[in-house]
C-alpha cells in the first residue's frame, strides 16, 4: 500500500498549488467546448466571470446564522421569491436554497413525513406514490427518511398515469410526487389531473422540477406547448427547482418552495436542550456557505428575463435540431415527445432483433471525446440540451451517425469494454447482483487510493459475480440473460428493473 498522503511541513508557494491544480484538470470533461450532456450549465465566459466574483465577495461568510450575516438572508429571501414568482406561487409561497436538488427533493419528503406526524399521528408506516420515472432522489430521501415508496409504471408516453396513482393512494401516503419534466425521456407529467386528485384526497402534491423549473417558464413564455406544471395547479404544494441548471448558478443552489408556511415549518429543525444554545436550522446542512447563495443572486439579476429567454430560444431550437437529425438516423430512434431540452435516444432494435448496440454505440462516442450519460429500462442515451451545445450538434449529429455505423459492421465490439458491463447491468434481471456490483466499485473509488479513477477501468474493482460473468464470456452470455429475464418475468410479471 503506497504511504498515506500527509499535509506538508512547509507549505507550498501560492501559484505552485494553483499551478497543480490546473494540472488536476487535464483529464476532466469538456464542457466549455459542448462535449458534456449533463452536470455543467455554461452561459459563457462572462456570466462564469460575473459568478466567481459574487461568490469572492460573499467567500467565508456562513449561512447559519442570519441575523450575523444578514445579506445572505436578504440574497436567499430575494433567489426564493424571484422563484416564487417564476413559478406563480401565490402571494403566501415561502421556502429556502439548499446546496442541490437532491436536498431540495429530501426536504420536501421530511416536511411530508413530518407534517404526518403531526396532522395524522396514527400512520406508523408513511409512503409516498410517484411515477416509475421520479428522479432517483425520491428513493434516497425515502431511504433516509424511512418512507415507502409505491412507484407506479408510466404510460407509453413515459408520463405518469393518474388513475394508476389515484389506486396506489392508501390510509398511509403522505406524499404524491411527479416531475416537471422527469429526466429520462423530458416529458411532463400529468400535474393538472394529479394536482385535482392530491387536492380531493387532501395529500401533499410535491412537483420535482429540479432539472426543469428554470427552463420550462421561459420556453412556455416563447410560445411552446409546455403543460400546466407548477402553483397554478392549485393541488401543488411544494415544488423544487436548481438554479445551479438552467438558473446558470454556480454549483450548490437549488430551492424548495412551499405553497405556504404550513408546509415550510415541518422541513425545519430546532433543538433547545443543547448545551451550546438553542440550535435552528432551516434544511439539512448546519453550516451554508455564502458563496452559491451570492452567486444565484446575481446569475438570476443579471440574466433577467430578457437573458433567460435568449438561452432558451437558443437551447429550445438546438434541441429540435438535434431530435430532427437523431431521427433520420436509420438505427436510431428518440423516445417520447421532450417538452423541453431533454432528449433520450437509443437503438430502434435491440440487438437480438437485428439493432445495433447501444452501449458499443455509447463506447464509440465516448472514444471521440463525447461525455456519455447512458441509461436503462429502456436502454438509451441521454442529452440535456442548453445554448451552449448549439454551436456542437452538427458534429454530435455526424458522430453518432458514424458510430452506428461502425457498430453495424463490427457487432462483436458489444462483447468487451464498457459494452458488455453496461449491457449485463442493464438486462440482468436480479437487482440484487447489480447492487452488490455497484457497491464494490463505490468501494474501490472511496478506499485509500488517492488516484483518480478511470471510467474505463472501474469494472475491474468488482470482484462480484456479475464481472466476473462479463470478464470471462463478455457479450456472448446475452442470450443466456435474455433467457433470466424472460423467466423473471413470468414468475413476477414485471420487467428488469422496474420500481413499481
Amino acid at each position: 500500500m503506497p504511504e498515506r498522503i500527509r499535509i506538508p511541513e512547509v507549505g507550498r508557494a501560492h501559484d505552485d498549488v494553483l499551478m497543480t491544480m490546473d494540472g488536476f484538470r487535464a483529464g476532466d470533461a469538456d464542457w466549455r467546448d459542448g462535449r458534456t450532456w449533463s452536470l455543467v450549465y455554461y452561459a459563457g465566459e462572462a456570466h462564469s466571470e460575473l459568478l466567481k466574483k459574487a461568490a469572492a465577495l460573499f467567500f467565508a461568510e456562513n449561512a447559519l446564522n442570519p441575523m450575523a450575516f444578514r445579506s445572505l438572508k436578504r440574497m436567499e429571501a430575494e433567489v426564493v421569491q424571484m422563484s416564487a414568482s417564476m413559478l406563480n406561487g401565490p402571494d403566501t409561497c415561502v421556502g429556502t436554497m439548499t446546496t442541490g436538488g437532491t436536498e431540495s427533493v429530501l426536504m420536501a419528503v421530511k416536511a411530508a413525513r413530518d407534517r404526518a406526524r403531526s396532522k395524522q399521528p396514527w400512520i406508523r408506516n408513511p409512503e409516498i406514490v410517484a411515477p416509475s420515472t421520479i428522479h432517483v432522489a425520491l428513493d434516497k430521501a425515502a431511504h433516509y427518511f424511512g418512507l415507502k415508496v409505491r412507484y407506479v409504471d408510466v404510460g407509453p408516453d413515459f408520463r405518469a398515469d393518474p388513475e394508476a396513482m389515484a389506486r396506489r393512494i392508501n390510509r398511509n401516503t403522505v406524499l404524491i410526487c411527479a416531475s416537471a419534466p422527469q429526466y429520462p425521456q423530458g416529458v411532463v407529467d400529468p400535474i393538472v389531473e394529479i394536482g385535482a386528485i392530491a387536492e380531493k384526497r387532501g395529500i401533499p402534491f410535491h412537483i420535482d422540477a429540479c432539472i426543469g423549473g428554470f427552463i420550462l417558464p421561459w420556453v412556455e413564455k416563447l410560445g411552446y406547448p409546455v403543460p400546466v406544471f407548477d402553483f397554478r395547479v392549485p393541488g401543488v404544494t411544494s415544488i423544487s427547482a436548481d438554479v445551479h441548471k438552467y438558473g446558470f448558478a454556480a454549483k450548490g443552489a437549488s430551492v424548495i418552495l412551499y405553497r405556504d408556511m404550513s408546509y415550510l415549518k415541518h422541513q425545519f429543525f430546532v433543538s433547545t436542550d443543547w448545551t451550546g444554545g438553542i440550535y435552528a436550522s432551516p434544511s439539512m446542512t448546519g453550516t451554508r456557505g455564502g458563496a452559491p447563495i451570492a452567486a444565484a443572486w446575481a446569475s438570476l439579476v443579471a440574466m433577467g428575463e430578457a437573458g433567460f429567454l435568449e438561452h432558451a430560444d437558443r437551447a429550445m431550437k438546438a434541441t429540435a435540431r438535434l431530435a430532427a437529425g437523431l431521427r433520420a438516423i436509420p438505427d436510431v430512434q428518440v423516445f417520447g415527445e421532450p417538452h423541453a431540452t431533454l432528449v433520450s435516444w437509443g437503438a430502434k432494435l435491440d440487438a437480438r432483433d437485428g439493432g445495433v448496440n447501444l452501449f458499443a454505440v455509447a463506447d464509440r462516442l465516448q472514444a471521440k471525446g463525447w461525455s456519455i450519460d447512458r441509461q436503462q429500462n429502456p436502454a438509451s442515451i441521454h442529452c440535456t440540451v442548453t445554448s451552449n451545445h448549439d454551436t456542437v450538434i452538427d458534429d454530435y449529429l455526424r458522430d453518432v451517425r458514424e458510430a452506428t455505423a461502425y457498430v453495424r459492421a463490427n457487432p462483436n465490439i458489444a462483447a468487451s469494454g464498457n459494452a458488455a458491463m453496461y449491457g449485463m447491468m442493464a438486462k440482468v434481471p436480479f437487482r440484487a447482483l447489480v447492487k452488490k456490483s455497484v457497491l464494490g466499485v463505490m468501494e474501490s473509488l472511496y478506499g485509500t487510493s488517492i488516484e483518480p479513477p478511470d471510467p474505463d477501468k472501474l469494472a475491474a474493482a468488482d470482484a462480484g459475480p456479475l464481472m466476473k460473468l462479463v470478464n470471462e464470456y463478455g457479450g456472448t452470455i446475452d442470450a443466456a440473460l435474455g433467457k433470466l429475464e424472460a423467466a423473471r418475468g413470468k414468475l413476477f410479471g414485471k420487467r428488469p428493473g422496474s420500481r413499481s
